[in-house]
């Protein structure tokens, strides 16, 4: 039996257009190139049909990577529950030793993105963060020690 990926609607909604990319787009122009590649003759001295066929190679292992990852997606929805900290959840912490504000989006794995403060659950950060009611303090274990996160907020 497979994991459960748990990610946002949001989160599914990308995945599921970049595979649709992926199969209806970038397959033609790769089948494209091939058989462009193809057309300069020998294959054994053919950098554009090797560079094609890799890239082909990429672009199917990451179709197969998408349609494994959707079949095991479960969806969270959380927008009515903004008593607890879950997937979906925007947060409002404290980072105690810093006394630094932030605003952070609790998210799937597959839609963590830390420049535009998207957690993963399963990050350090986001672990400790589930299940945490707003006025909590929570600690986390980070590669630099032991930090200390309030919850001041679930938006």
């Amino acid at each position: 039996m497979s994991e459960v990926i748990k990610m946002t609607k949001e989160g599914l909604k990308n995945l599921e257009e970049e595979l649709k990319y992926l199969v209806t787009v970038r397959r033609k122009e790769i089948a494209e190139n091939i058989k462009q590649a193809r057309d300069y003759g020998d294959l054994s001295e053919n950098s554009e049909y090797d560079e094609a066929k890799n890239e082909q190679a990429v672009v199917e292992a990451r179709i197969q990577q998408l349609e494994a990852t959707l079949k095991n997606v479960q969806v969270i929805d959380v927008q009515e529950n903004t008593k607890i900290v879950n997937v979906g959840s925007k947060v409002k912490v404290l980072f105690k030793d810093e006394n630094e504000e932030e605003v952070f989006e609790i998210v799937g794995s597959n839609e963590a993105d830390p420049d535009n403060n998207k957690i993963s659950y399963e990050s350090p950060v986001g672990k400790a963060l589930m299940g945490a009611k707003a006025g909590k303090t929570v600690k986390v274990e980070t590669p630099s020690g032991l930090i200390e996160v309030k919850v001041l907020k679930i938006i």
